[in-house]
């Protein structure tokens, strides 16, 4: 029972981060790499927080949601003059630049070494010590994520973001500012990954700069499109599929250390065949 737990915490903590993700490339068709960097983030500034500070934990994942919020917000401005794969490739970047810092700023993100013993949340006193308790706090933090998502979706300003998506041009000559709406929905989804970054940070206990790596955005961009852009539920079910699978090349006997390379180019495959036959994925509302 305890492993599936253990997965079930997984899935609901990559459903935030697929779930930030589609925000941002479902809506308005910009696809970042920066999340994994946004999500270490917030996972080093949360773990920061409770190790040093012995802040409590909704208080201290609330400030690391507002800081990676300023960061995207200045980051976005920055980039408001790119639009598709430059805004993918500059994005990139910052998950170069935020890995850098991780390794070298030793004196408070304690380098390679990472963070160790960062401490349960803490609830009016009673300490989520065992795996079903922070389930249930993740499970709850996912579906106010999804509610916010749906709720961006079926608001004006989600109607909004998804012209922008088809055509920023013809938009921009209503007298809509793309840029703000941009910059908008860039700075939510950021925050809603420092959320998921806060989470892991506190079930794993550990973190060390190799968790924020490019790998693990090409991870969540697979979630969604597997599951279907500008679809919530597809982001949660591209999390369920790619969360659930690797796992199930334990059962196939091969030795960890190939199972563990081999999930790279399973999601790899899974890409080809995707863009190949079914690019809108499984739920998806429009083709990238």
């Amino acid at each position: 029972m305890d492993y599936f737990i253990h997965l079930a915490i997984l899935v609901s903590i990559y459903s935030i981060l697929s779930l930030s993700l589609n925000a941002l490339a479902g809506y308005t068709g910009l696809i970042s790499i920066a999340t994994s960097a946004f999500m270490g983030i917030g996972a080093y500034s949360v773990a920061i927080m409770l190790t040093k500070f012995d802040l409590n934990f909704f208080l201290a994942l609330s400030l690391a949601m507002i800081i990676v919020g300023i960061i995207a917000f200045l980051v976005d401005l920055a980039f408001s003059r790119l639009r598709g794969d430059y805004f993918t490739l500059g994005s990139m970047g910052i998950v170069v630049i935020t890995s850098g810092i991780f390794i070298n700023w030793q004196s408070v993100t304690n380098g390679p070494a990472g963070i160790a013993n960062i401490p349960r949340p803490n609830l009016f006193g009673f300490e989520l010590s065992e795996n079903w308790q922070f389930l249930c706090l993740s499970i709850f933090l996912l579906i106010l994520t999804y509610l916010v998502c749906e709720w961006i979706s079926n608001s004006s300003f989600g109607r909004v973001l998804r012209a922008i998506r088809e055509d920023e041009k013809a938009i921009e000559v209503f007298g809509y500012k793309t840029s703000k709406y941009k910059l908008a929905i860039f700075t939510i989804s950021s925050a809603l990954a420092a959320m998921a970054g806060g989470l892991f940070a506190t079930y794993a206990m550990y973190i060390s700069p190799d968790s924020f790596i490019v790998s693990e955005s090409i991870l969540v961009i697979t979630m969604i499109i597997l599951g279907g852009l500008a679809n919530n539920r597809g982001a949660i079910l591209g999390s369920i599929l790619l969360v659930t699978l690797p796992e199930l090349l334990r059962f196939v006997g091969l030795p960890s250390s190939i199972a563990a390379d081999f999930n790279h180019v399973i999601y790899g495959l899974i890409l080809i065949l995707l863009m190949m036959y079914r690019p809108q994925g499984f739920l998806g509302e429009y083709r990238i």
